[in-house]
C-alpha cells in the first residue's frame, strides 16, 4: 500500500532532524523533511541571503519529490511562510497539495517584525530563551553558539523579510496552529486571509515549541487534514 506523503518544512535554525519527536506517531506516512542550506546534511552549503531564494531552494526540494496528489505540507514557524510560499508555486503549476498546515505564528503582517537577525548577542540570546524549545546549556555554550549563531540569524532574516503580507490567497483547504503563550496567538485567524478553502484554528497549551509537547495531537490533526480532504468533505 503505497503511503500519502507529508511534507514537513523546519523552523528557523532547524534542519532535518527537527522532526524527530512527531515521526514515530506518523508511520502511515511517508514523511519528507527536507532542510534549507547551511545545515544538516547540507552544512557545507551557503546560507541563503533572502526570502524568495529560499523558498525557490524548498520548492526544487518538495516539488521533485511529489508523487501523487495526495500529499500535505506542514511548516512551522519560519517553515509555516515557506510553506505557504511553496504552496503558492505549486498550485500555479496544478501540483497543490491536499492540505496546508502552518503553526509558530499567526501569519503574514499579524504582528510587528522585530528584525531579530540586527541584535546584539546579549539581546538576540535573550529573545531566543523568550521563544523557548532552546535548552539553557545550548544558549549558554560559546563554542555552540559560534556554530549556530550565523544559521540562527540568517533564517530570523529569511522569516522576517518574506513580503507575504498582500499575497493572493490559496485555494488550498489550511489548518493554523499555535501555542497559547506566543505573540500574536489572539491573531491567529489572520491565517484565514490566505486561503479561499476550508480554514480551521487550534490553541495549544505551551510556548512557540508547543509543538514538542503535543506529537500525537499533531498526528491526529494530520491525519484528520488528509482523510478529510479524500473524501471530499471541505
Amino acid at each position: 500500500m503505497i503511503k500519502p506523503q507529508l511534507f514537513l518544512i523546519h523552523y528557523a535554525g532547524g534542519n532535518s532532524y527537527s522532526f524527530q519527536f512527531l515521526t514515530p506517531f506518523l508511520k502511515d506516512f511517508e514523511v519528507i523533511v527536507p532542510e534549507l542550506p547551511g545545515r544538516g546534511r547540507r552544512v557545507a552549503e551557503e546560507l541563503l541571503p533572502d526570502f524568495e531564494h529560499a523558498a525557490d531552494d524548498m520548492y526544487a526540494l518538495i516539488s521533485k519529490k511529489i508523487t501523487s496528489e495526495d500529499y500535505i505540507i506542514y511548516g512551522h514557524s519560519l517553515g509555516a511562510y515557506l510553506g505557504f510560499r511553496v504552496s503558492q508555486k505549486l498550485e500555479q503549476e496544478g501540483r497543490a497539495p491536499a492540505y496546508l498546515l502552518v503553526s509558530g505564528n499567526p501569519g503574514p503582517g499579524a504582528v510587528e517584525i522585530k528584525n531579530r537577525y540586527l541584535m546584539e548577542a546579549t539581546e538576540f540570546i535573550r529573545e531566543l530563551k523568550l521563544l523557548g524549545g532552546i535548552p539553557k546549556e545550548f544558549l549558554e555554550s560559546e563554542e555552540l553558539m559560534e556554530f549556530f549563531d550565523p544559521i540562527l540569524r540568517a533564517d530570523f532574516k529569511i522569516a522576517e523579510q518574506h513580503r507575504l503580507e498582500n499575497s493572493a490567497p490559496v485555494n488550498i483547504p489550511m489548518y493554523a496552529m499555535m501555542g497559547s503563550e506566543e505573540e500574536g496567538v489572539d491573531k491567529i485567524e489572520n491565517w484565514g486571509r490566505f486561503t479561499t478553502a476550508a480554514f480551521k484554528t487550534e490553541i495549544f497549551t505551551g510556548d512557540h515549541f508547543f509543538i514538542q509537547h503535543h506529537p500525537q495531537r499533531l498526528a491526529e490533526i494530520i491525519r484528520f487534514c488528509y482523510n478529510r480532504k479524500r473524501i471530499h468533505t471541505v
